[in-house]
């Protein structure tokens, strides 16, 4: 017991230095491999501290069972209500995007810095920069890009962490092909449990965070399919404000979504969407996998 007492001090001190580097890293891989320490720590001290103070007979095993389960009950309970108080809040589902007026807006971390980088040795020449309000002075920015052949477009999404003051990134590739099929590859860590259009065929990879070896998968996809691609021809601020509303409206006649009158009294998700989405959070957050949305 009492090695056990040094192991649970280590994994603790282990967790904070976790906590600190992804201030500034903001990066899914790790907060997931914090999530199974903290897990771990919840489990294992809280059995060592009962076991210490009450003397109990029972295996330490047993104990560390019962407060793993303690923590799954209590985190789900967290996510449940936190997935309801967004369906009832006044936060965007499916934000309206406007012209970025400042333009291309990098970070100026060295991580953003080789971001860049790797975005022009692919190829791929900016587009147009776009936000979208999500409450207050909090914008969510897209930087839009397109490879040389005019048939990937990529998308970097800026997602500001109010609790750390960082920035988040999601990559996303989207192309065309000559059947009217999108094939869409994206790195998103958070969940969306919704349902996109039948001609859409998307792939999510949480655990990619290099632009090249995404694209590498994105164009592994459209090989393997031997699909014949064609040119993006439209507007990317008027192609993402059309495809918000699309999706809103196939996740009201899905049943994702309720309908605007129904919103008041039951919130934005249905139970069956909220559901899906606390399912996909588990899912992301412990084994970092996302639903098959194709």
């Amino acid at each position: 017991m009492e090695n056990a007492a040094y192991i649970i001090v280590f994994a603790m001190v282990v967790s904070l230095v976790l906590i600190q580097i992804n201030r500034t890293e903001a990066s899914p891989i790790i907060a997931l491999v914090n999530r199974w320490l903290r897990w771990g720590i919840f489990s294992t001290g809280g059995a060592y501290v009962l076991k210490g103070l009450l003397m109990l007979d029972h295996p330490y095993w047993m104990l560390v069972i019962m407060f793993a389960l303690i923590w799954f009950l209590g985190e789900t309970l967290y996510n449940w209500m936190a997935i309801k108080a967004y369906s009832y809040s006044e936060l965007p589902l499916f934000p309206n995007y406007e012209p970025n007026e400042s333009g291309e807006e990098w970070p100026t971390q060295k991580r953003f810095l080789k971001m860049r980088e790797e975005i022009r040795a692919n190829g791929f020449v900016h587009l147009c920069s776009m936000r979208a309000r999500v409450m207050g002075s909090v914008y969510v920015r897209i930087s839009v890009y397109q490879d040389a052949s005019t048939a990937t477009r990529l998308q970097i999404t800026f997602l500001p962490q109010t609790k750390t003051n960082g920035m988040a990134t999601i990559i996303g590739l989207s192309t065309l092909t000559a059947d009217g099929c999108r094939y869409v590859t994206d790195n998103t860590f958070m969940p969306y449990a919704g349902f996109y259009p039948e001609n859409w065929f998307v792939e999510r990879r949480p655990w990619i965070r290099s632009l090249t070896s995404l694209l590498k998968r994105h164009k592994n996809r459209l090989e393997k399919n031997d699909e014949t691609l064609v040119p993006h021809t439209s507007d990317p601020l008027e192609e993402t404000n059309a495809h918000q509303r699309m999706i809103e409206r196939l996740n009201v006649e899905m049943g994702f979504l309720t309908t605007p009158l129904q919103r008041e009294e039951q919130g934005r998700i249905t139970n069956a969407g909220r559901y899906r989405t606390w399912k996909e959070l588990w899912t992301l957050n412990y084994l970092g996998k996302s639903m098959r949305y194709s």
